[in-house]
Protein backbone atom coordinates (compact mmCIF):
# COMPACT_ATOMS: atom_id res chain seq x y z
CA UNK A 1 0.00 0.00 0.00
CA UNK A 2 1.18 3.09 -1.16
CA UNK A 3 1.41 5.87 2.11
CA UNK A 4 3.29 9.00 2.06
CA UNK A 5 3.92 10.94 5.42
CA UNK A 6 4.76 14.38 5.80
CA UNK A 7 6.43 15.25 9.06
CA UNK A 8 6.60 18.99 9.53
CA UNK A 9 9.23 20.30 12.61
CA UNK A 10 7.87 24.00 14.32
CA UNK A 11 11.11 24.39 16.20
CA UNK A 12 13.52 27.19 15.00
CA UNK A 13 16.38 25.41 16.60
CA UNK A 14 18.06 23.66 13.50
CA UNK A 15 19.18 19.98 13.98
CA UNK A 16 18.19 20.03 17.51
CA UNK A 17 16.28 17.96 19.43
CA UNK A 18 12.91 18.12 17.84
CA UNK A 19 14.22 17.72 14.45
CA UNK A 20 16.10 14.88 15.79
CA UNK A 21 13.09 13.11 17.31
CA UNK A 22 10.61 14.21 14.02
CA UNK A 23 13.39 12.59 11.76
CA UNK A 24 13.52 9.15 13.95
CA UNK A 25 9.55 8.62 13.43
CA UNK A 26 10.37 9.08 9.72
CA UNK A 27 13.09 6.78 9.87
CA UNK A 28 10.91 4.20 11.58
CA UNK A 29 7.63 5.04 9.12
CA UNK A 30 10.19 4.57 6.47
CA UNK A 31 11.36 1.02 7.69
CA UNK A 32 7.79 -0.12 7.39
CA UNK A 33 7.76 0.76 3.18
CA UNK A 34 6.36 4.33 3.82
CA UNK A 35 7.54 7.45 2.00
CA UNK A 36 8.43 10.04 4.01
CA UNK A 37 9.13 13.43 3.89
CA UNK A 38 9.82 16.45 6.72
CA UNK A 39 9.41 19.82 7.04
CA UNK A 40 11.53 21.54 9.12
CA UNK A 41 10.07 25.52 10.01
CA UNK A 42 13.31 26.54 10.45
CA UNK A 43 14.38 27.46 8.14
CA UNK A 44 11.08 28.49 6.19
CA UNK A 45 9.30 32.09 6.22
CA UNK A 46 5.89 31.21 7.42
CA UNK A 47 4.16 34.90 8.02
CA UNK A 48 0.79 35.04 10.49
CA UNK A 49 -2.50 34.29 8.85
CA UNK A 50 -4.30 37.44 7.44
CA UNK A 51 -7.89 36.36 8.37
CA UNK A 52 -8.16 38.44 4.46
CA UNK A 53 -10.59 35.97 3.25
CA UNK A 54 -8.51 35.49 -0.10
CA UNK A 55 -8.58 31.78 0.35
CA UNK A 56 -12.36 31.89 0.45
CA UNK A 57 -13.23 32.74 -3.09
CA UNK A 58 -9.98 33.37 -4.97
CA UNK A 59 -7.89 30.10 -4.64
CA UNK A 60 -6.00 28.86 -7.88
CA UNK A 61 -4.41 25.72 -8.42
CA UNK A 62 -0.79 26.58 -6.54
CA UNK A 63 -1.94 29.64 -5.19
CA UNK A 64 -4.34 28.89 -1.86
CA UNK A 65 -3.76 32.62 0.26
CA UNK A 66 -3.10 35.61 -0.19
CA UNK A 67 0.52 36.13 1.49
CA UNK A 68 3.32 35.61 -0.71
CA UNK A 69 6.21 33.22 1.55
CA UNK A 70 6.57 29.11 1.94
CA UNK A 71 3.41 28.01 2.93
CA UNK A 72 2.40 27.72 -0.05
CA UNK A 73 4.94 24.40 -0.88
CA UNK A 74 3.35 22.79 2.20
CA UNK A 75 0.24 23.29 1.19
CA UNK A 76 1.46 21.17 -1.51
CA UNK A 77 3.19 18.29 0.71
CA UNK A 78 -0.02 18.32 2.66
CA UNK A 79 -2.21 17.63 -0.16
CA UNK A 80 -0.49 14.88 -1.38
CA UNK A 81 -0.07 13.13 2.42
CA UNK A 82 -1.89 10.76 4.07
CA UNK A 83 -0.46 10.91 7.51
CA UNK A 84 0.58 14.08 8.37
CA UNK A 85 3.00 14.53 11.53
CA UNK A 86 3.00 17.82 13.72
CA UNK A 87 6.41 18.22 16.02
CA UNK A 88 7.04 21.36 18.07
CA UNK A 89 8.81 21.96 21.17
CA UNK A 90 7.11 22.98 24.18
CA UNK A 91 7.28 26.36 24.56
CA UNK A 92 5.68 27.84 27.56
CA UNK A 93 3.40 25.00 28.15
CA UNK A 94 2.36 24.84 24.46
CA UNK A 95 3.28 24.59 20.55
CA UNK A 96 5.94 27.20 19.42
CA UNK A 97 4.79 30.27 17.66
CA UNK A 98 6.36 28.75 14.31
CA UNK A 99 4.30 26.26 14.55
CA UNK A 100 1.52 27.99 15.58
CA UNK A 101 1.45 30.51 12.49
CA UNK A 102 1.20 27.12 10.41
CA UNK A 103 -1.73 26.01 12.10
CA UNK A 104 -3.15 29.33 11.71
CA UNK A 105 -2.51 29.29 8.05
CA UNK A 106 -4.14 25.94 7.81
CA UNK A 107 -7.31 28.18 7.26
CA UNK A 108 -6.95 27.72 3.66
CA UNK A 109 -7.85 24.07 4.31
CA UNK A 110 -11.27 25.09 6.41
CA UNK A 111 -12.43 27.81 3.64
CA UNK A 112 -10.92 27.45 0.93
CA UNK A 113 -13.17 27.57 -2.18
CA UNK A 114 -10.50 25.22 -3.68
CA UNK A 115 -8.45 23.06 -0.67
CA UNK A 116 -11.76 22.95 1.33
CA UNK A 117 -12.18 19.71 3.03
CA UNK A 118 -8.42 18.32 1.49
CA UNK A 119 -6.95 17.39 5.17
CA UNK A 120 -10.76 14.86 5.82
CA UNK A 121 -9.93 11.76 6.75
CA UNK A 122 -6.13 11.82 6.58
CA UNK A 123 -4.11 10.83 9.76
CA UNK A 124 -2.96 13.64 12.40
CA UNK A 125 0.12 12.59 14.84
CA UNK A 126 1.33 14.97 17.15
CA UNK A 127 4.94 14.78 18.76
CA UNK A 128 6.30 17.12 21.30
CA UNK A 129 10.14 17.51 22.79
CA UNK A 130 10.15 19.05 26.11
CA UNK A 131 12.60 20.20 28.55
CA UNK A 132 11.25 18.39 31.38
CA UNK A 133 8.66 15.17 31.87
CA UNK A 134 5.62 17.40 33.05
CA UNK A 135 6.00 20.48 31.29
CA UNK A 136 3.84 21.16 28.80
CA UNK A 137 3.62 17.87 26.57
CA UNK A 138 0.23 17.41 26.95
CA UNK A 139 -0.43 20.79 26.44
CA UNK A 140 1.24 21.04 23.33
CA UNK A 141 -0.25 17.69 21.90
CA UNK A 142 -3.56 19.09 22.37
CA UNK A 143 -2.90 22.01 20.37
CA UNK A 144 -2.30 20.06 17.45
CA UNK A 145 -4.45 17.51 17.95
CA UNK A 146 -7.55 20.38 18.04
CA UNK A 147 -6.29 21.31 14.46
CA UNK A 148 -6.80 17.66 13.56
CA UNK A 149 -10.35 17.78 14.92
CA UNK A 150 -11.01 20.91 13.27
CA UNK A 151 -9.70 19.69 9.56
CA UNK A 152 -12.04 16.67 10.10
CA UNK A 153 -8.74 14.52 10.44
CA UNK A 154 -8.31 11.55 12.51
CA UNK A 155 -5.93 11.51 15.59
CA UNK A 156 -3.38 8.58 15.40
CA UNK A 157 -4.34 7.78 20.17
CA UNK A 158 -2.74 5.17 21.81
CA UNK A 159 -2.61 3.64 25.20
CA UNK A 160 0.44 2.76 26.09
CA UNK A 161 3.88 4.71 26.20
CA UNK A 162 4.00 7.92 27.24
CA UNK A 163 0.63 9.89 26.71
CA UNK A 164 -2.27 8.29 24.81
CA UNK A 165 -2.10 11.68 22.99
CA UNK A 166 0.90 11.79 20.86
CA UNK A 167 4.90 10.87 20.66
CA UNK A 168 6.14 12.45 23.92
CA UNK A 169 9.67 12.91 24.58
CA UNK A 170 12.32 14.86 27.22
CA UNK A 171 15.92 16.64 26.27
CA UNK A 172 17.20 16.89 29.54
CA UNK A 173 18.52 13.61 31.88
CA UNK A 174 15.64 11.71 32.46
CA UNK A 175 13.40 14.62 32.18
CA UNK A 176 14.68 16.33 35.06
CA UNK A 177 15.57 19.58 34.03
CA UNK A 178 19.09 19.55 34.81
CA UNK A 179 21.46 21.05 32.56
CA UNK A 180 24.49 18.96 31.08
CA UNK A 181 27.02 21.09 28.81
CA UNK A 182 27.90 17.52 27.58
CA UNK A 183 24.67 16.53 26.02
CA UNK A 184 23.79 18.42 23.05
CA UNK A 185 20.37 15.74 21.63
CA UNK A 186 19.06 14.47 25.03
CA UNK A 187 16.09 13.62 23.19
CA UNK A 188 18.24 10.63 21.70
CA UNK A 189 19.16 9.42 25.25
CA UNK A 190 15.16 9.10 26.16
CA UNK A 191 14.27 5.77 25.48
CA UNK A 192 10.74 5.86 26.79
CA UNK A 193 9.90 8.98 24.22
CA UNK A 194 11.61 7.23 21.31
CA UNK A 195 9.61 3.79 22.23
CA UNK A 196 6.68 6.26 21.95
CA UNK A 197 7.44 7.59 19.01
CA UNK A 198 7.66 4.43 17.41
CA UNK A 199 4.15 3.17 19.19
CA UNK A 200 1.93 6.30 18.00
CA UNK A 201 3.56 5.70 14.31
CA UNK A 202 2.77 2.35 14.27
CA UNK A 203 -1.12 3.32 15.15
CA UNK A 204 -1.01 5.89 12.57
CA UNK A 205 -0.08 3.65 9.67
CA UNK A 206 -2.36 1.25 10.98
CA UNK A 207 -5.30 3.84 10.58
CA UNK A 208 -4.10 4.73 7.11
CA UNK A 209 -4.44 1.84 5.87
CA UNK A 210 -7.50 1.17 7.04
CA UNK A 211 -8.67 4.80 5.24
CA UNK A 212 -7.19 3.50 2.22
CA UNK A 213 -8.73 0.30 2.45
CA UNK A 214 -12.45 1.71 2.68
CA UNK A 215 -12.14 4.15 0.11
CA UNK A 216 -10.62 1.95 -2.56
CA UNK A 217 -7.52 4.27 -3.38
Amino acid sequence: MNLKVLGISGSPVKDGNMETFLNYMLETASKKGLHTEAVYLSGKNINSCLHCNFCVSNQTSGKYCSIEDDAQEIFDKIIAADIIVLASPVYFMRSSSLMAALIDRLRAFLFGNLIKNKMKNKIGVSAAVSWMRNAGLETTHLSHICTFLSMGMIPAAVHTGISPLGASAVSSPNGTGEFDENIRLGVKDDKYGLSSASIVMSRAIELAELVKRGTGS
